[in-house]
């Protein structure tokens, strides 16, 4: 079993892209074992003395997207793996921003997901709150950005371009390429084209 963390903002094309890969991969019955972490890109972005983004409702729009699927992964797990890809293809496939319940609902509902519970939990914060665990669990890593995958001790960013084919197996080869390259290349510490490929 290849096992992995994955940070994910459902709002970066390229953390869309590895996660269908990795979403692919485990429908097609590929033996990963993966820990779907939450991560935002607001953080980053505050005003000097501004308050955590997870802290202040100013965010909520921003943030309504992950807190729910953070409510899916813990309150109805086997609506998660499903969840997780319609929000990351509702929101770059469909251009739908996902700032508002009646958004998630209509994304969320078609999967069988309990969305009144769903909403209940992002109205008590909880979800908020692992947030806020997850994004500093991922500061002893130093990590920037979405997707990075944890191998190890070791995180690494990953940008990668192309989303899946209808190749199953080809997502597969990808992220067990990646994951053990990760994992027995410690030393590499950046590999980058310097041309995006056409």
């Amino acid at each position: 079993m290849t096992s992995f963390g994955l940070t994910y903002d459902y709002r970066c094309p390229f953390a869309k892209n590895i996660h269908l890969h990795v979403l692919t991969a485990l429908k097609a019955g590929t033996d990963f074992d993966v820990e779907f972490i939450p991560w935002t890109m607001s953080q980053g972005h505050r005003a000097p003395g501004a308050p955590d983004v997870w802290d202040d409702p100013g965010h909520d729009a921003a943030l309504m997207a992950l807190a729910a699927s953070v409510s899916v992964r813990d309150e109805q797990p086997e609506h998660f793996l499903a969840a997780h890809e319609q929000l990351f293809r509702a929101r770059h496939e469909r251009a739908i921003r996902l700032a508002t319940p009646s958004e998630i609902i209509d994304v969320l509902s078609p999967l069988g997901v309990d969305t009144d519970k769903v909403l209940a939990d992002i109205a008590s914060r909880r979800p908020h709150r692992v947030i806020a665990e997850s994004f500093r669990s991922m500061e002893e890593y130093e990590a920037f950005g979405v997707p990075t995958f944890i191998v190890g001790e070791n995180a690494t960013f990953v940008r990668y371009m192309e989303p899946p084919s209808d190749d199953a197996l080809a997502s597969a080869r990808i992220i067990e390429s990646l994951v053990t390259l990760m994992a027995e290349q410690p030393q590499l510490n950046e590999f980058k084209h310097t041309r995006v490929p056409r």
